[in-house]
């Protein structure tokens, strides 16, 4: 007999997630993590801003759903994991209005609250420069959640439905064993059915142990953050779309930032200043009265995307091990997605195939049928 039915390697929000809903449909879990605690690798370095507004009916259902759960916790655990409707203004240029409209349909029919806003009303939200832009989209149910009391609220349901929890557990190996795995991590050899692949941007290195090939890496991204007291209002999430430069309150500070289109793949948490430098020159053009705000670097920070070759995630059963699962490559939105993404892996083992979504543009496989190319149609 295994040691467990399914062992999970990852303490973040996704494999803490999934940990929970496996025991709550009552399987033996264990779940390693290299980190001395929960909620240390990209979890815990997230810009936890979470929405539902995308232009595909999956993620759009995947984020939903999840905002839902987070904002229910509370009543159904008793547990605050820190969600707040602070609301997403999404800013649209002329060229991109049309199928952003066609995307709010998407996301209307799935019951999302989005309103469609002309360039005044945006601008009454978050004050910006205007040239180009066509109008905004505004989401009052997406916000903010908290990465590290999500985590924990799910890791203590799932230690409540008998997880076993192991922290400065890195694994050192892979192994067939009949039809599941015989891991070592800590030292300690686990055998078990199903082995759920939520390393984040280790889940490369922990697939090539088994000699498998899961194609995720880690990308750096870097939060920017004004002096204390530096707004007078807060201001929620505010993306200029083409840009991809995004600002948002966190207290009395502002933060902001934006991807590097040469960040070298790699695990790094330094922050990476003069790229400070090149984003704020770039996000100013938006939003002119940043330039005027105090910067304070000690509250700046920087963690890592885990990407996938097409920025979404991979989920499901491996093609050529159905007893591996993967859970991993979110890029970006792992945490707006957890809850669900959870309850799919869990899907996956116990009833043979996810059903509450058709998660086949996130199988693994899609790499090679589409040579790289996503089968999701995201503008932004």
């Amino acid at each position: 007999m295994p040691d467990t039915d399914v062992l999970v390697v990852g303490a973040g929000v996704v494999g803490a997630s999934a940990a929970h809903h496996l025991t709550e449909r009552g399987l033996r879990v264990v779940l390693v993590d290299r980190f001395p605690g929960p909620a240390e690798g990209s979890t815990g370095r997230s810009f936890a801003s979470i929405r539902a507004q995308w232009t595909d009916e999956l993620n759009i259902g995947m984020s939903w759903q999840s905002i839902r759960d987070f904002r229910d916790f509370h009543t159904r655990y008793g547990v605050d994991v820190g969600y707040r409707p602070t609301g997403y203004l999404l800013l649209v240029r002329d060229e991109h209005w049309a199928p952003h409209l066609d995307a709010v349909e998407l996301q209307r029919a799935q019951g999302v609250p989005v309103d469609v806003l002309d360039v005044a009303a945006a601008q009454a939200i978050t004050p910006f420069a205007p040239d180009g832009i066509a109008g905004a989209t505004w989401g009052p149910a997406d916000g903010v959640v908290d990465p590290h009391l999500s985590t924990a609220a799910f890791l203590g349901l799932a230690r409540d439905g008998g997880a076993d929890v192991r922290f400065s557990a890195p694994v050192t190996a892979v192994e067939p064993a009949g039809d599941g795995w015989r891991v070592t991590a800590g030292g300690a050899a686990v055998t078990a059915r199903h082995l759920v692949n939520a390393a984040g941007g280790w889940a490369g290195e922990l697939a090539a142990l088994a000699g498998l090939s899961v194609p995720v890496v880690h990308s750096r991204r870097n939060i920017y953050a004004s002096a204390a007291r530096a707004l007078h209002a807060p201001l929620p999430m505010s993306i200029d779309v083409t840009s991809g430069i995004y600002v948002r309150s966190e207290g009395p500070r502002l933060l902001f930032g934006g991807a590097n289109p040469a960040e070298v793949d790699g695990y790094r948490t330094d922050v990476d200043w003069q790229w400070m430098e090149t984003l704020l020159a770039r996000a100013v053009e938006r939003f002119p009265w940043l330039g005027d705000l105090p910067l304070d670097r000690s509250a700046c920070w920087a963690g890592t995307y885990e990407n996938s070759p097409d920025h979404h995630g991979i989920l499901g059963a491996d093609p050529s091990a159905p007893s591996w699962v993967n859970a991993c490559g979110f890029s970006g939105h792992g945490l707006m997605q957890a809850p669900q993404i959870g309850r799919l892996v869990a899907e996956e083992i116990v009833d043979g195939r996810a059903h509450s979504h058709d998660i086949t543009p996130l199988r693994l496989d899609r790499f090679a049928a589409t040579a790289g190319r996503s089968p999701l149609d995201l503008v932004f």
